[in-house]
């Protein structure tokens, strides 16, 4: 793509309001800033979809006023750039004031799906950025751009990404990079460690107009709770709670492993956010570790959901002074443990086609994990085969990615007798809309951050659309739906990445 030149010197208008609804919690919440510009900003991917569901012109974000804009170098008319302060526990350890060191948001728009948060990752120091530089790498932030489109296409609540642009100035990371810039797209970005922040600093009334503001915005039924008698707190907790016990499931259904689920990395809507050392799993390990920097195995893929409610249980004791009954608290943080087994079995069950549940049913989703795990077996392509054997294709394709064939023997005995001899096309269907054939494998980001650093960006489009419907089968692209080569396993992703 050409490189943009010659920006216009008014600010682009895109013809929405920003009323930014966070601003007016007050100036304990955030800095007011502009991002830092980037010099010669050029266009590196463009989400044309998400741009269509928001209700803007594709054609308009593509010129270079908007690439200028959406690089932090333009102002957008209207809108009140600010980084925002929280707080967080990294790794287990309590890290006290973090804050949006890389990200500044420019404003809330509505948009033809409701107010949406617009924030531009990678644009500059801010007072929070703890002596980092402020910038996100071409190869973050292609990640990212990505990798939370993989997420949506797959059904999981995330954050979105709207655009890629990328600039020459250099960025030192392990080594020499260039930079590049996010436009992130959702309800809101507000995290756990927003919480911290002010229960940590004991800042109470800062603590309940962030809570106030979130229940009314967004967990408004949480003011009539009857369960809670009429505590808005404890049901705001055990709203936030089975939200992340649903999108926790569907990670772990999926294979994605998130890599850094530090406090302030945890959504308050149940979302995915901050893509950072993510990952899809290849060969299915239970205990894999996608981060390079996570020397202890915090976050392995196995560990995500008891981590999830750790963090939960931290928010709780941020909660705890407005709750103001610890009995409350832990009412509302229990109904995680009953939400994600129920959302994971569920969506196990539908990854094998089982449209009822049976007794017996978690005995043979545990005998399969099990059966994957001994030989390592790729759980994607495991997944999609025996979808496609339900819906007619000879089962030597699956028994096929099995070394111990006795042991799938067996165990395709069992699941065979458990679908039964009714029509299996029901079966074949969900299985089909529940299993991708396409995820958004290391080796295929790597492939595209290759192109693009020599300023080929086809590649990101093209892996853009495909993980955008990863349950279509899109002639010609099966290579993308193959096993990882043998160099994938020497991909390093970290904290950095």
């Amino acid at each position: 793509m050409d490189q943009v030149v010659d920006a216009p010197a008014n600010p682009l208008d895109l013809k929405v309001a920003w009323p930014n609804t966070f601003s007016g919690l007050g100036p304990s919440f955030y800095t007011e800033l502009q991002p830092t510009p980037l010099p010669d900003p050029y266009l590196v991917g463009l989400n044309r979809k998400l741009a269509a569901e928001l209700g803007f012109s594709d054609e308009l974000l593509a010129t270079p006023a908007a690439v200028e804009a959406f690089t932090g170098n333009l102002p957008l008319a209207g809108s009140r750039p600010l980084a925002s302060v929280y707080s967080g526990h990294q790794f287990g350890v309590w890290a006290g004031q973090l804050g949006d060191g890389r990200a500044i948001l420019l404003g809330e728009a509505g948009t033809a799906v409701g107010p949406q948060e617009f924030q531009l990752k990678g644009s500059g120091r801010t007072p929070y950025s703890r002596m980092g530089d402020g910038r996100a790498v071409l190869r973050s932030s292609i990640r990212e751009f990505l990798g939370s489109e993989a997420m949506q296409g797959l059904g999981i609540p995330t954050t979105r990404a709207l655009m890629v642009t990328g600039s020459d100035a250099p960025v030192r990371r392990e080594e020499i990079e260039t930079a590049a810039v996010v436009t992130r797209v959702a309800p809101s970005f507000i995290r756990f460690g927003h919480f911290e922040h002010f229960a940590a600093r004991e800042q109470y009334d800062e603590l309940r107009r962030l809570a106030d503001y979130v229940i009314d915005r967004f967990y408004p039924e949480c003011r009539e709770s009857a369960k809670f008698s009429g505590n808005a707190y404890a049901a705001f907790l055990e709203q936030v709670s089975e939200r992340t016990a649903a999108m926790v499931a569907q990670w772990q259904a999926v294979g994605f492993c998130h890599g850094v689920m530090n406090t302030d990395n945890m959504s308050i809507l149940g979302l995915t956010i901050d893509y950072g050392p993510f990952q899809f799993l290849d060969a299915f390990d239970p205990g894999h570790i996608c981060n390079h920097s996570d020397e202890q195995g915090r976050y392995a893929y196995n560990k995500q959901p008891n981590v999830a409610y750790w963090n939960l249980f931290c928010l709780g004791q941020a909660l705890l002074p407005l709750i103001s009954e610890q009995e409350l608290a832990l009412a509302a943080l229990e109904s995680y443990k009953s939400v994600f087994p129920r959302e994971l079995e569920a969506r196990m069950r539908a990854k094998l086609g089982l449209i009822e549940a049976e007794a017996g049913d978690r005995e043979l989703l545990e005998t399969t994990l099990r059966l994957l795990a001994k030989d390592k077996v790729d759980y994607t392509i495991f997944w999609r085969r025996l979808s496609q054997h339900v819906g007619g294709a000879p089962s030597e394709a699956v028994r096929d990615l099995f070394l111990d064939r006795a042991a799938f023997d067996d165990w395709f005995l069992q699941y065979s007798k458990r679908l039964g001899a009714a029509p299996r096309d029901a079966a074949a269907e969900l299985m089909l809309a529940t299993n991708p054939k396409y995820v958004l494998r290391n080796h295929l980001g790597e492939l595209a951050i290759r192109d693009a650093r020599q300023k080929d960006y086809s590649a990101v489009q093209d892996l853009l659309t495909l993980v955008q419907a990863p349950f279509d089968e899109h002639p010609g692209h099966d290579d993308k739906a193959g096993f990882p080569p043998d160099w994938a396993n020497q991909i390093e992703i970290s904290c950095s990445s």
